[in-house]
């Protein structure tokens, strides 16, 4: 259980930080009311764990630790649903409507390409 919870906080640890600097380095190129840090995050995110989901199970990997840390630990620590979430609240708030619902319908449209995407690549 410690492992788990080792390999789980190593992989949140990374995801998080590289999180951190994807929006530190859009931030430099993209000032916008669209959250184009969070958006490309979100994306890249949903293709990595179909990548990872589809590489592990065409390989029949049974190494759970490998599971833990590149899907709970750094997927988790990287994708961003919960600031998705408040800054579309932000959005709405600032009577920014069409630009919140684009963001939306894009970020779930484009995240479950995403993921039939790196599943594909992976099989």
């Amino acid at each position: 259980m410690l492992k788990t919870i080792l390999y789980i906080a190593i992989g949140g640890a990374i995801g998080s930080v590289l999180r951190y600097l994807t929006n530190v380095l859009v931030s430099k190129f993209w000032m916008n009311a669209f959250p184009l840090a969070t958006f490309i995050v979100n994306i890249i995110g949903c293709f990595l764990i179909g990548l990872f989901v589809g590489y592990l199970e065409k390989n029949q990997f049974t190494n759970d630790s490998l599971k833990w840390f590149l899907i709970t630990g750094f997927c988790g620590g990287f994708t961003t649903f919960s600031a998705f979430s408040i800054e579309n609240q932000f959005l709405f708030q600032n009577n920014n409507t069409l630009l919140a619902f684009a963001y939306i319908g894009l970020s779930v449209f484009l995240g479950i390409l995403a993921v039939w995407f790196g599943l594909s690549i992976a099989k």
